[in-house]
Order: structure tokens, then C-alpha cells, then sequence
């Protein structure tokens, strides 16, 4: 099957209807609370098209080849139909505030070409999504309904990562504790799958891009990738928005579980533009990984902020 790019969804209606917008009255929002809103509305029709073709693209047949249990197809399907309802649910909150929802953008999935992939890829991105619900609950915990609302979508994403990391063979909780990310961070992760967008977010910078181009994660996330083993990136030094010696020295600051304590690794140049570190210990699920000259005593929000290089880029290890 062909990578695919799509804009909307085709979901069979018997689905849709069986999952109506919830009526929550949420307001007034402050700035914070809309720019929150708004990014959880962008990355939600991002997973409506990414599942959507996961529901269509693909037949049980193929997924029965490709070992997935009985029904699972079916269940891709549903997963499709709450992201729409979540989507509807927060450009309604957003229209009950007077703000406009932003349109869809244009999407593209180059590596979901089969159900082994495509599931592989809704873990990596439904991991994105977990992780800016966490990391935007600290920028609207004065909404207690608006709080309530991100954290009851929050928790079916995250049921829906474990499932799909079952049909896969992998561990349905690899941490005891899921990643937050910044709204930056987690923007700048969603461009890869973006091809246009008719109107963009607001507040929020792209980035310089940072690519993992080894090791690729197993298709089944089995086995864990061990601590000790090489991460290679590659990166372009001409689109830094500061000027950096070429011969400075440079790290990865990886982030995984505890945002408070990036581990700040030296990389090992193997070229212009290409580096490579090690695991480290005790980093397991999907860690997310940025560029610096700065060796350490940055918090999340830090590199967020100011401490990017290029990045980030997720680096899924179970």
C-alpha cells in the first residue's frame, strides 16, 4: 500500500453517531487557556487523520496477516471516532468563547504503510499528544472545568496508546510516569506529519529540525533498546538561529519522565551535522531528545524556551 495524504475523514457514520460532542460548558478562557485549546485542537485532527487511515487504509484481513488480534481493525476505527469527538468537543469550547477553531491542515504519513507501521507511528504521535495534554495542564490549572475537560480527554489517550503498544507486543505501561511536553516542543514534534496549513498556531516558533536516523525502533518495540546503545542525529548547522562555532562542543539533552532533569549528554561529532550519543540508564518508553550547547542545569521548560538548538526529535526505546 502507498504512504498516503489526506485532509479529511471518512469514518463509516454508524461510528460518528455512536460518539456525540459532550456539551461541556467551559469559560471564560484566558489567554493561556485558549492558546492550550487551541493546540489540543491542532494535534487532535492531526490523530483524526492519522487514525482515519488506519480505519480505511487497511482491512482486517490485513491486520489478521500482520498478527493483530481479531477486532482490532474495528477497534482502530472507534479510537478514530473518539479523536473526532474530542476535536469537535474542543473547537466547540473554543466557539463558546468566541474564537474560531483552526481549519485542518494537510497531513501526510509516509511511514505508515502497512498496520505493523501504522500502529508503530499512532504510538509515537498518540505519545506527542499524551504529552502536551500533561504539560498544558499546568498552564490552565486556574480553569478547574477547563482542567477537568483536557484531563478526561487526556486519559483515553492514553488507553489508547496502551492498546495499541498490546496489539504490537509491547508493553501497554513501559514508565511509571508519561512525559509532558511544552507547547513548543510538541507543535514543533507535529510538523513532520504537516504538509500546509490553511491558517497556522499562533505563539508558538518552529524550530530547526533534529532527526534520529539510528537506531529504529523494533517493529514490535521488543526488545527494549539497552542503555549503552548508540543514538545517531543529524541536524542542519545553517538553519541555527544562533551563530555557533562550528568547533564547540554540543549535547543532547534527553528528556524522559522527569522534566525538571534533563540528562545532558556530550555528542560525538561524526560529521558536519551528525552526531551520536548513548542511552542512558533508567530511560525507557519514548524519550525526546533536543540539541544544545548547554551541558546541563535546564529544565524542560528551559530548552523550550531558550536552550534548543534543533529539536526536539522523539526517540522511542520500548
Amino acid at each position: 500500500m502507498q504512504p498516503f495524504v489526506f485532509l479529511s475523514c471518512f469514518l463509516f457514520p454508524q461510528i460518528l453517531s455512536a460518539y456525540p460532542v459532550e456539551k461541556r460548558q467551559v469559560g471564560p478562557l484566558s489567554e493561556n487557556d485558549i492558546n492550550t485549546v487551541q493546540l489540543a485542537h491542532y494535534l487532535e485532527l492531526l490523530e483524526l487523520n492519522l487514525y482515519s487511515g488506519g480505519c480505511n487504509n487497511f482491512t482486517d484481513a490485513q491486520y489478521s496477516s500482520a498478527a493483530f488480534p481479531n477486532g482490532f481493525r474495528e477497534n482502530v476505527c472507534v479510537i478514530a471516532g473518539h479523536e473526532q469527538v474530542h476535536a469537535d468537543t474542543l473547537a466547540t469550547i473554543l466557539q463558546n468563547n468566541g474564537v474560531a477553531p483552526l481549519p485542518p491542515c494537510t497531513y501526510q504519513f509516509p511511514q505508515s504503510v502497512d498496520p505493523t507501521s501504522f500502529v508503530s507511528l499512532a504510538n509515537m504521535i498518540t505519545s506527542v499528544g499524551i504529552g502536551a495534554y500533561l504539560g498544558g495542564s499546568e498552564l490552565i490549572n486556574d480553569n478547574p472545568t477547563l482542567e477537568e475537560a483536557s484531563g478526561s480527554i487526556l486519559t483515553v489517550e492514553a488507553r489508547h496508546d496502551a492498546y495499541l503498544r498490546t496489539g504490537l507486543g509491547a508493553s501497554p505501561f513501559p514508565t511509571n510516569f508519561d512525559t509532558g511536553l511544552t507547547a513548543n516542543w510538541a507543535f514543533n514534534l507535529a510538523q513532520q506529519f504537516i504538509v500546509s496549513c490553511p491558517q497556522q498556531l499562533s505563539g508558538v516558533i518552529q524550530l530547526p529540525k533534529l532527526n534520529v536516523t539510528s537506531p529504529k525502533p523494533p517493529p514490535n518495540l521488543q526488545p527494549p533498546v539497552a542503555p549503552g546503545t548508540t543514538v545517531s542525529f543529524a541536524w542542519d548547522p545553517s538553519t541555527f538561529f544562533v551563530p555557533v562555532d562550528p568547533n564547540a562542543q554540543l549535547y543532547i539533552a534527553m528528556v524522559n519522565q522527569n522534566v525538571s532533569a534533563p540528562i545532558f549528554q556530550s555528542v560525538t561529532s561524526t560529521g558536519t551535522g551528525t552526531g551520536n550519543v548513548q542511552v542512558p540508564q533508567n530511560v525507557n518508553g519514548t524519550a525526546f531528545a533536543a540539541l544544545t550547547t548547554f551541558s546541563g542545569g535546564l529544565s524542560l521548560n528551559d530548552l523550550s524556551s531558550f536552550g534548543t538548538l534543533a529539536g526536539p526529535a522523539e526517540v522511542v526505546l520500548s
